[in-house]
């Protein structure tokens, strides 16, 4: 767990409510963020009950001086963050930097908090997997590259979207060509292919996936005739 505030350059900007670019969909994820009494534990952040401290200046209205105690805005900083939205170490330490607050302590706060996992990428990178990919049809390649954006190393993000079963991501891909089948059905053929090849595209899938799933949507697309039969109608029957 011994990254340092250098992964700050990478992360955006992650106080916007909702990570760096918005992470709407992991709102409220107790399995990232915990409960409230995780977040609120002086224990979790230091037996000598700064972060209470903490706490209560913040809730008086004074705030902590980061000239004589850094290490008490940087925990105020991200304890805030984190009931806003589960967020990553890079994204924390961003937040940190550009609030002024020193690497050192900066650096110190974001291993205690790691230490006791209210800081845990592995664990961001999987439930983003989940949530993105169900949500909103993302493959691992969008995925991945999200999980870049918002600082998270390499190796937990190979370990997150290695999870993502290649039966699902087909199923998923093909669950969203399904549903666009019918607003293309009055385009010729050509036209159709490529539009329904672009929506794939534009979610992460590889063109030969996409090619698959596209390609044997069309062939076993019901008739139009099935759409809409009166079931009254005369069949000559």
């Amino acid at each position: 767990m011994g990254r340092t505030i250098r992964g700050a350059a990478r992360s955006g900007s992650p106080d916007d409510g909702g990570g760096p670019v918005g992470a709407p969909s992991l709102v409220g994820a107790p399995s990232l963020v915990g409960s409230d009494s995780l977040v609120g534990s002086d224990s979790l952040v230091g037996s000598d009950s700064r972060a209470g401290r903490d706490s209560r200046a913040g809730r008086d209205g004074a705030q902590p001086d980061p000239a004589t105690d850094p290490e008490a805005v940087a925990r105020q900083i991200c304890l805030k963050m984190l009931t806003t939205a589960p967020r990553t170490r890079a994204q924390l330490a961003a937040a940190l930097d550009r609030r002024g607050v020193p690497a050192e302590a900066a650096e110190a706060v974001l291993e205690r908090f790691a230490e006791v996992q209210l800081i845990d990428d592995g664990m961001f990178a999987r439930a983003w997997v989940e949530s993105r990919h169900h949500g909103r049809g993302l493959a691992r390649r969008a995925l991945a590259a999200e999980l870049r954006q918002r600082g998270v190393e390499a190796d937990d993000i190979k370990e997150a979207v290695g999870g993502l079963d290649p039966e699902q991501e087909y199923a998923t891909a093909r669950a969203l060509v399904d549903r666009r089948l019918a607003g293309t059905r009055s385009l010729a053929r050509p036209v159709r292919f490529r539009r329904l090849m672009g929506v794939l595209a534009r979610k992460g899938y590889p063109e030969a996936l996409a090619y698959r799933v596209v390609r044997e949507a069309l062939e076993y697309e019901p008739a139009e005739s099935d759409f809409g039969a009166d079931p009254d109608s005369d069949d000559g029957g």
